[in-house]
Protein backbone atom coordinates (compact mmCIF):
# COMPACT_ATOMS: atom_id res chain seq x y z
CA UNK A 1 0.00 0.00 0.00
CA UNK A 2 0.89 3.26 -0.78
CA UNK A 3 0.12 7.00 0.64
CA UNK A 4 1.01 10.22 -0.56
CA UNK A 5 0.26 12.67 2.45
CA UNK A 6 0.26 16.70 2.18
CA UNK A 7 -0.23 18.49 5.52
CA UNK A 8 -2.71 20.73 4.15
CA UNK A 9 -4.82 23.94 5.43
CA UNK A 10 -7.58 22.95 3.68
CA UNK A 11 -8.43 20.25 1.07
CA UNK A 12 -11.71 19.06 -0.69
CA UNK A 13 -12.66 16.57 -3.20
CA UNK A 14 -15.71 16.90 -5.92
CA UNK A 15 -17.30 14.49 -8.21
CA UNK A 16 -19.54 15.74 -11.42
CA UNK A 17 -19.39 19.59 -9.31
CA UNK A 18 -20.55 18.07 -6.20
CA UNK A 19 -18.59 18.12 -3.00
CA UNK A 20 -18.25 14.83 -1.53
CA UNK A 21 -15.70 15.14 0.88
CA UNK A 22 -13.97 18.45 2.93
CA UNK A 23 -11.49 18.87 5.76
CA UNK A 24 -9.73 22.03 7.04
CA UNK A 25 -6.28 21.87 8.57
CA UNK A 26 -5.31 17.88 8.50
CA UNK A 27 -3.98 15.54 5.68
CA UNK A 28 -5.12 15.30 2.23
CA UNK A 29 -4.02 11.39 1.65
CA UNK A 30 -3.50 9.89 -2.18
CA UNK A 31 -4.09 5.74 -0.98
CA UNK A 32 -3.08 3.10 -3.70
CA UNK A 33 -3.09 -0.50 -3.20
CA UNK A 34 -0.43 -2.28 -4.90
CA UNK A 35 -0.28 -6.36 -6.01
CA UNK A 36 -0.33 -8.67 -3.09
CA UNK A 37 -1.99 -6.00 -0.39
CA UNK A 38 -4.33 -6.88 1.67
CA UNK A 39 -6.48 -5.81 4.77
CA UNK A 40 -3.13 -6.21 6.86
CA UNK A 41 -1.25 -4.16 4.92
CA UNK A 42 -4.00 -1.17 4.80
CA UNK A 43 -4.34 -1.05 8.39
CA UNK A 44 -0.75 -0.66 8.79
CA UNK A 45 -0.48 1.90 6.75
CA UNK A 46 -3.41 3.76 8.37
CA UNK A 47 -2.23 3.30 11.73
CA UNK A 48 1.42 4.79 10.12
CA UNK A 49 -0.40 7.97 8.84
CA UNK A 50 -2.46 8.99 11.74
CA UNK A 51 0.84 8.46 13.82
CA UNK A 52 3.28 10.27 11.48
CA UNK A 53 4.49 13.43 12.89
CA UNK A 54 4.05 16.26 10.55
CA UNK A 55 2.88 18.83 12.57
CA UNK A 56 5.01 21.09 14.23
CA UNK A 57 4.91 21.41 18.30
CA UNK A 58 5.07 24.68 20.23
CA UNK A 59 8.82 24.56 19.30
CA UNK A 60 8.72 24.38 15.24
CA UNK A 61 9.30 20.75 15.26
CA UNK A 62 7.37 18.46 13.25
CA UNK A 63 7.10 16.18 16.76
CA UNK A 64 2.56 16.24 16.41
CA UNK A 65 0.84 13.34 14.62
CA UNK A 66 -2.82 13.85 13.24
CA UNK A 67 -4.41 12.69 16.15
CA UNK A 68 -2.52 15.00 18.08
CA UNK A 69 -3.85 17.76 16.64
CA UNK A 70 -7.08 16.73 15.85
CA UNK A 71 -7.01 17.45 12.29
CA UNK A 72 -9.13 16.29 9.44
CA UNK A 73 -8.39 13.24 7.15
CA UNK A 74 -9.31 13.46 3.54
CA UNK A 75 -8.75 9.73 2.00
CA UNK A 76 -8.15 9.67 -2.08
CA UNK A 77 -7.87 6.81 -4.01
CA UNK A 78 -4.98 7.10 -6.38
CA UNK A 79 -3.93 3.73 -8.87
CA UNK A 80 -1.28 5.94 -10.24
CA UNK A 81 0.81 6.16 -7.44
CA UNK A 82 1.88 2.48 -8.13
CA UNK A 83 3.04 3.73 -11.77
CA UNK A 84 6.38 1.85 -13.11
CA UNK A 85 8.51 5.27 -15.00
CA UNK A 86 11.54 2.98 -14.84
CA UNK A 87 11.71 3.28 -18.38
CA UNK A 88 10.16 4.91 -21.50
CA UNK A 89 7.82 7.82 -21.37
CA UNK A 90 4.87 5.74 -20.37
CA UNK A 91 3.66 4.85 -17.29
CA UNK A 92 2.82 1.20 -16.46
CA UNK A 93 0.64 0.53 -13.54
CA UNK A 94 0.95 -3.81 -13.73
CA UNK A 95 2.59 -2.78 -9.85
CA UNK A 96 -1.22 -1.62 -9.07
CA UNK A 97 -4.00 -3.89 -7.61
CA UNK A 98 -6.75 -5.34 -9.55
CA UNK A 99 -9.99 -2.28 -9.52
CA UNK A 100 -11.54 -4.70 -7.19
CA UNK A 101 -8.90 -5.24 -4.66
CA UNK A 102 -7.77 -1.85 -4.82
CA UNK A 103 -11.57 -0.58 -4.34
CA UNK A 104 -11.84 -3.45 -1.54
CA UNK A 105 -9.07 -1.89 0.15
CA UNK A 106 -9.94 1.99 -0.02
CA UNK A 107 -13.36 1.27 1.53
CA UNK A 108 -11.33 -1.05 4.30
CA UNK A 109 -9.20 2.16 5.18
CA UNK A 110 -11.77 4.76 4.84
CA UNK A 111 -14.12 2.42 7.40
CA UNK A 112 -11.60 1.94 9.48
CA UNK A 113 -10.34 5.05 9.96
CA UNK A 114 -14.03 6.29 10.44
CA UNK A 115 -13.40 4.26 13.55
CA UNK A 116 -10.12 4.86 14.95
CA UNK A 117 -10.07 9.16 13.77
CA UNK A 118 -12.87 12.15 13.18
CA UNK A 119 -13.08 13.69 10.95
CA UNK A 120 -12.63 11.39 8.05
CA UNK A 121 -13.42 12.28 4.70
CA UNK A 122 -13.20 10.24 1.93
CA UNK A 123 -13.16 10.68 -2.47
CA UNK A 124 -14.91 8.45 -4.63
CA UNK A 125 -13.13 5.13 -6.33
CA UNK A 126 -13.02 5.25 -9.47
CA UNK A 127 -14.70 8.62 -10.17
CA UNK A 128 -13.25 11.30 -11.97
CA UNK A 129 -12.50 13.86 -9.18
CA UNK A 130 -11.36 17.19 -8.64
CA UNK A 131 -9.08 17.48 -6.23
CA UNK A 132 -8.51 21.11 -3.79
CA UNK A 133 -5.83 21.56 -1.33
CA UNK A 134 -3.37 24.13 0.62
CA UNK A 135 -0.51 22.47 1.09
CA UNK A 136 0.51 23.90 4.29
CA UNK A 137 4.58 24.00 4.06
CA UNK A 138 4.82 22.67 1.49
CA UNK A 139 4.80 19.28 3.55
CA UNK A 140 4.10 16.13 1.08
CA UNK A 141 5.67 12.24 2.60
CA UNK A 142 5.68 9.07 0.81
CA UNK A 143 4.83 6.06 3.02
CA UNK A 144 4.77 2.70 1.61
CA UNK A 145 3.63 -0.55 3.17
CA UNK A 146 5.59 -3.23 1.34
CA UNK A 147 2.58 -5.43 -0.33
CA UNK A 148 3.13 -9.32 0.59
CA UNK A 149 5.16 -11.81 -1.34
Amino acid sequence: MIALLQRVSQASVEVDGQTIGSIGRGLLVLVCAERGDTETQADRLLDRVLAYRVFSDAAGKMNLSLKDVAGGLLLVPQFTLAADTRKGTRPSFTPAAAPDVGQRLFEHTVSRARELHSPVAAGGFGADMQVNLTNDGPVTIWLQVEPRT
